[in-house]
């Protein structure tokens, strides 16, 4: 792996996303023609160490002109996902996660085997000034759902305020929600019954290019061809220890650090019209 210049880890990971010229419909299987078609990432890994995750667990992403389509495929031998609410904390839980760059902002999906679901949006602090694009009435700082967010670090001093990215901390809005967003799951197992041996569960989620305008940066929506966004794949797993439990962090690439709120270590999908599902 070769170090990374920024001073996280490694490089960022690379993938390709294929083209799709046709209607992709998700069912949450992610069992269609067009997904055993598309490239997989590598199994995921540590996102910190590099070493494989104890669970097999890859993705794919493609793209059409009218959406982002990402899809999973988790291996889990107990399946467990007992949060209901919208924008429960899942990542205490077991979940699967995307998050998507946008320069000045990017964007937290979460989602677990029951498809409940956990948004952010968040927004550097630095990038948000009186009278730019940012200042307007939904995303208004006052909101009581509105929070300083510094990423996630060892609370230490020097960072105890601002965490450790240089940019400092971020507004997070967690009443966000991405509109046409579509999710969906399905277990090949039990959910919440230890008594039986489980294989996994996959997901699949769309995503309209028209509602990615917040995060689009200059770029064209839908990409054009060979453009390059940084979206995180990830995996939060709760996995036994001798004593009580321990949490999993694994993404399709590593990012030297146990932080899955830096942007520059995101995987870098390059959208290829050429390269058909």
């Amino acid at each position: 792996m070769t170090p990374n210049p920024n001073g996280y880890g490694w490089r960022p990971g690379h993938y390709t996303a294929a083209y799709i010229p046709e209607l992709l419909t998700a069912d949450g299987r992610a069992a269609a023609a067009l997904w055993s078609r598309a490239p997989r990432t590598p199994r995921f890994v540590d996102m910190a160490t590099g070493t494989p995750a104890p669970l097999d667990t890859t993705a794919a992403v493609l793209w059409d002109e009218n959406a982002l389509h990402i899809a999973f495929w988790a291996a889990e031998p107990h399946l467990v996902a007992t949060l209901t609410e919208r924008d429960d904390l899942l990542f205490f839980e077991n979940d699967l996660e995307v998050f998507i760059d946008g320069g000045d902002a990017y964007y937290e999906l979460e989602f677990n085997a029951r498809g409940t679901i956990y948004e952010v949006f968040f927004i550097w602090r630095d990038a948000y000034r009186k009278d730019s694009r940012w200042d307007v009435p939904r995303f208004d700082v006052h909101n009581p759902r509105v929070h300083s967010f510094g990423g996630d670090y060892d609370r230490g001093t020097r960072a105890f305020w601002t965490g450790n990215h240089p940019r400092g901390t971020r507004w997070a809005f967690l009443d966000y929600d991405m509109p046409g967003l579509d999710v969906k799951v399905a277990v090949d197992g039990t959910l919440n019954d230890p008594a039986d041996l489980d294989r996994g569960w996959t997901a699949e989620i769309t995503i309209p290019w028209a509602s990615l305008t917040d995060l689009a940066n200059g770029r064209s929506l839908p990409p054009k061809d060979g453009e390059t966004w940084g979206i995180f794949l990830g995996r939060f797993q709760q996995l036994a220890a001798r004593v009580g439990s321990t949490t999993g962090g694994w993404a399709a690439h590593p990012f030297g650090v146990a932080d899955t709120h830096i942007p520059e270590c995101f995987t870098q999908v390059t959208f290829d019209r050429a390269n058909k599902a």
